[in-house]
C-alpha cells in the first residue's frame, strides 16, 4: 500500500468520530484492550502524562512537550484531531511519524484489527503507542480524544493525570450537565497517580475530590498553586489558563524527580510552535489585511475568541464561519459580534452543518452575511472585500481551520 492508499483505508473504511459523529463512538474499552494484547501491550513500555478536558488540552499538551524537549527528554506527543496532515497526531520531539511507519503498521496489523472491528481512533491509538514503545521515548504526552473514562487512550497508567477544564461539549456521549461530564473526564484518574486540575469550577470540584479519594490519588487545582508565570509564544488570551495548568503540571513532574530546569521551562514556553509544530491556536496567517484562525468551537472557546477579537484594532471585521451539525450552536451564535460581516460556509465533512442552515440560524441572532459553497470560496470572498486595515477571522470548527491551513 502507498501512504495515500493507507490513509484512504483508514478514513473511508473505518468509522471516524471527527468525520461521522455518533456512529463512530465506542461505548467501552474492550476493543482497545484487545488491540493492546495484539500489540504486546505497548502502553506499559513508556512513561506518560495523560490529559483530558473540554478546552485547552491540545495547547497544554504541546506546552508540556516543548518544555520536556528543552529539558533533554525524548518526548512522544499524541493529540487529535489533525489539521493538515494525519501524521500531526503522532510526533516525537516535534517530528511527525514517517509515512513508512504508518504504512508498515497498517499492513502488519490490518488482518488482525479487521477481526475486531476497530474504529479510526482505536487504530491511531494503537499506532501511536506502538511507535512510542518501539522508539523508546522517555515520556509521552497523551491527549484523550473524547471524554476520559471510555476514551481509547485510557489504558495508560501515567506519571500525572491532568484535566484542563470542563464545559458542555459532546453532551450526546458524556452527559448534559457539567458534573456528569466531569465524572467522565475524571475517569482517567489512576490509583496513587497525582492529579492536576486546570480550572476550579463550583460544579466540578466535589466530583474531582470524590474520584481522587476513590483511587487514593493526590489532587491539586492549578489556580490554587503559586507559580512564576512565563512568556509563551501562543498568544491567545485563553492561553493564560493553559500556561498555568502546564506550569503546575511541570512542577509536579519535578516532584517526581524529572529534571526540568527553569531555563528549560522558559525556552520551552517561548518555542512551543517551533518545538512541536502546533497549528491553529490564534494563528496569524498574514497581515494587511490581518487573517487570524483559531480552532475554538464550543461556547467556552468562542467566548475567549470573541473577547480577544474585541481587543483587535481594525477598521472592519470579517468572519469566515462554519460549524458541525451535532452541536447546539445557539449559545455560540449569541456570543459572536453583530457588527462583523459574515461568510457562512460548510467544511467538507459529513458532520458539517449546511451553510444555508447556519446562515438562517445566525440571522435570528442578528448576524448578517452571505453563504458560500466552500470554506475556501468564503475566505476568497472575505479577502476580496477586506481592505488593508481590516481583519479576517476564520473559525467555528476545527475543520474550517484545517481547510484554510
Amino acid at each position: 500500500m502507498t501512504f495515500q492508499e493507507t490513509l484512504d483505508y483508514l478514513f473511508s473504511q473505518l468509522p471516524m468520530y471527527q468525520r461521522m459523529g455518533k456512529a463512530a463512538y465506542k461505548s467501552d474499552l474492550s476493543n482497545t484492550l484487545r488491540l493492546c494484547e495484539i500489540l504486546d501491550h505497548p502502553e506499559t513500555k513508556f512513561k506518560s502524562i495523560h490529559l483530558a478536558g473540554t478546552n485547552g488540552k491540545g495547547s497544554t499538551s504541546h506546552m508540556i512537550a516543548s518544555v520536556l524537549q528543552e529539558a533533554g527528554y525524548k518526548v512522544g506527543l499524541y493529540t487529535s484531531p489533525h489539521l493538515v496532515d494525519f501524521r500531526e497526531r503522532i510526533k516525537i520531539n516535534g517530528a511527525l511519524i514517517s509515512e513508512v511507519e504508518v504504512v508498515n503498521f497498517v499492513e502488519e496489523y490490518k488482518e488482525d484489527f479487521e477481526g475486531i472491528d476497530l474504529s479510526f481512533f482505536e487504530w491511531t491509538v494503537g499506532l501511536a503507542f506502538s511507535y512510542f514503545a518501539k522508539s523508546d521515548v522517555d515520556i509521552a504526552i497523551i491527549e484523550t480524544g473524547l471524554g476520559g473514562r471510555l476514551d481509547s487512550t485510557n489504558v495508560v497508567v501515567p506519571e500525572l493525570s491532568v484535566v484542563t477544564n470542563i464545559g458542555l461539549d459532546h453532551t450526546q456521549f458524556l452527559g448534559n450537565t457539567i458534573a456528569t461530564i466531569a465524572a467522565e473526564k475524571a475517569g482517567i484518574f489512576k490509583a496513587h497517580v497525582p492529579i492536576v486540575i486546570g480550572e476550579k469550577q463550583q460544579e466540578t470540584s466535589s466530583v474531582f475530590f470524590e474520584k481522587a479519594a476513590e483511587v487514593n490519588a493526590p489532587l491539586v487545582f492549578a489556580e490554587d498553586i503559586q507559580v512564576e508565570m512565563v512568556e509563551c509564544d501562543l498568544k491567545g488570551n485563553y492561553q493564560v489558563k493553559n500556561c498555568k495548568t502546564a506550569l503546575v503540571t511541570l512542577m509536579k513532574a519535578r516532584e517526581l524527580e524529572w529534571d526540568i530546569s527553569d531555563v528549560a521551562i522558559k525556552k520551552g514556553f517561548l518555542n512551543v510552535v517551533k518545538n512541536t509544530g502546533l497549528l491553529g491556536r490564534w494563528q496569524v496567517l498574514q497581515q494587511n489585511p490581518t487573517i487570524i484562525c483559531d480552532t475554538g468551537h464550543n461556547d467556552a472557546g468562542i467566548k475567549f475568541i470573541t473577547d480577544q477579537l474585541k481587543e483587535v484594532v481594525t477598521d472592519k471585521l470579517h468572519i469566515v464561519f462554519g460549524v458541525v451539525n451535532d452541536k447546539s450552536i445557539d449559545k455560540v451564535l449569541a456570543l459572536l459580534p453583530k457588527d462583523a460581516q459574515y461568510y457562512f460556509c460548510k467544511a467538507n465533512i459529513p458532520r458539517a452543518l449546511e451553510a444555508q442552515q447556519l446562515a438562517k440560524l445566525a440571522s435570528t441572532q442578528g448576524l448578517v452575511g452571505e453563504v458560500y459553497d466552500s470554506v475556501l470560496y468564503a475566505l476568497d470572498a472575505a479577502k476580496m472585500a477586506a481592505k488593508q486595515c481590516d481583519t479576517i477571522f476564520v473559525g467555528g470548527s476545527t475543520f474550517v481551520v484545517a481547510e484554510v491551513l
